[in-house]
């Protein structure tokens, strides 16, 4: 089981790495019908895990509650959002093609603070898959360890358009190949320290896992809110984000019953 959970980890990153590489293999930036497809894919993957993996296990986990096995995952959820907000407040960043950072004010060069924008992103999705690898390892009924692996291998699937996104610009912002490559790899390191970090916390996390579930769920909504679908959304063509979002929620959907 342990090298499942080592494999499971590390899958979201082999997305991230996988989509960096397009950069081998693409010239120019990455057109902008293609770039609002896979940003409405990402969401629509991140929305569905959201739900079907995180919000209705911790909710199950309550059923003996009664109509009070909500407020777990209501009240996880809604703190996911709040830590999520303050860490966007606080944390120098700035967004790809925009030249306005965002938080504090700081003297961190641009690309230092397009690699705080991605962690930022890339954060509650490591958390995500620590969480429900904790309720498989522990015992949780409602999670078994298909249905964590289909929460890894949902991220790993966004992550590869999110990897393309990330490096392509920074390609054509001049940077070399190898160097965009590895900078769009590393962006998705952050998340299996992450889930690592949430795995050592166990013993912690099993009496309240309702609430980190809901709290993960929240964390990715924010992000999906706040960045991925604005920019999506924004301009023209956005039917075809909407295309995307249509897809990735049901392939999410699907994997996780499926797999469950």
């Amino acid at each position: 089981m342990m090298t499942t959970i080592i494999i499971g980890l590390l899958i979201p990153l082999l997305g991230t790495t996988i989509g960096s590489a397009f950069v081998f293999f693409m010239r120019g930036e990455m057109s902008e019908r293609l770039q609002k497809t896979l940003l409405g894919f990402a969401s629509g993957v991140m929305v569905a895990a959201s739900v079907w993996s995180l919000l209705i296990p911790a909710m199950e986990m309550e059923a003996d509650s009664g109509k009070w096995s909500v407020v777990p995952a209501a009240v996880g959820f809604l703190m996911g959002m709040g830590f999520l907000l303050l860490i966007d407040e606080l944390t120098p960043h700035l967004h790809i093609g925009t030249d306005k950072p965002e938080g504090m004010r700081s003297h961190l060069s641009k690309t230092a603070m397009l690699a705080l924008a991605v962690t930022i992103h890339n954060l509650p999705e490591g958390m995500a898959v620590g969480v429900v690898f904790t309720g498989a390892e522990n015992g949780a009924s409602q999670i078994s360890l298909a249905s964590a692996l289909a929460v890894s291998v949902g991220i790993a699937i966004q992550n590869i358009p999110e990897g393309a996104i990330i490096s392509m610009p920074m390609r054509a912002a001049g940077n070399s190949r190898w160097r965009s490559f590895a900078i769009g790899s590393l962006s998705g390191a952050v998340e299996p320290i992450g889930a690592c970090a949430v795995l050592l916390l166990a013993p912690f996390m099993m009496p309240i896992l309702p609430y980190m579930l809901a709290f993960a769920a929240g964390a990715m909504f924010y992000v999906v809110i706040e960045e991925l679908i604005p920019e999506a959304s924004s301009g023209q063509h956005s039917n075809l984000s909407t295309i995307g979002f249509t897809i990735g929620f049901v392939l999410m959907m699907v994997l996780d019953v499926v797999m469950s």
